[in-house]
């Protein structure tokens, strides 16, 4: 029989034990200033952990059979994505504190296009699905060289991958 795992509506209460997210496109909450310049402070706060830069960087996710079939986490600094030109579907799983990926815990989310996610440190995690559209280009915001120096990689069996649904 073939795992599933179902979409679920980004809300802050299911996504808070992975981090947290703000619409970059619709901006609401405290603000400083008022028309024709408008200021919306902290939506949402990346940890760099012991690194003084952040590196901007784009995925591009194109079009693929939504399995589930890699993860990854970075042990020492959370991770920014903002789907820049369509909406995703993100999986993800409790940050473990080891290299055991709790398989049963994977949940996938749908990330409107304009918003922007916040992975806490150790949240297991990989390149988003693009989910209407043939690709979409994400920025992705992590200390420089992060994807050589500070992540751990799994390429999950047949047994484990999940179809999503």
């Amino acid at each position: 029989m073939e795992k599933t795992v179902s979409v679920k509506k980004l809300t802050h209460d299911a996504f808070r034990i992975y981090g947290d997210f703000a619409n970059m496109t619709e901006p609401s909450g405290p603000k400083m200033g008022f028309g024709p310049v408008e200021f919306y402070r902290d939506m949402a706060i990346l940890s760099l952990g012991q690194v003084g830069e952040a590196a901007f960087s784009v995925t591009r996710v194109q079009k693929r059979d939504n399995i589930v079939d890699a993860m990854e986490c970075h042990h020492h600094t959370g991770e920014a994505c903002l789907p820049l030109d369509g909406d995703i579907l993100m999986h993800v799983a409790p940050a473990s504190g080891t290299k055991e990926i709790p398989l049963d815990k994977i949940e996938v989310f749908r990330v409107p296009k304009g918003t922007l996610v916040v992975l806490r440190p150790g949240v297991w995690h990989c390149a988003p699905f693009a989910e209407k559209t043939d690709f979409v280009d994400c920025m992705v915001v992590l200390p420089e060289r992060t994807y050589n120096n500070d992540i751990f990689f799994y390429r999950m069996t047949k047994e484990e991958q999940l179809r999503i649904v």
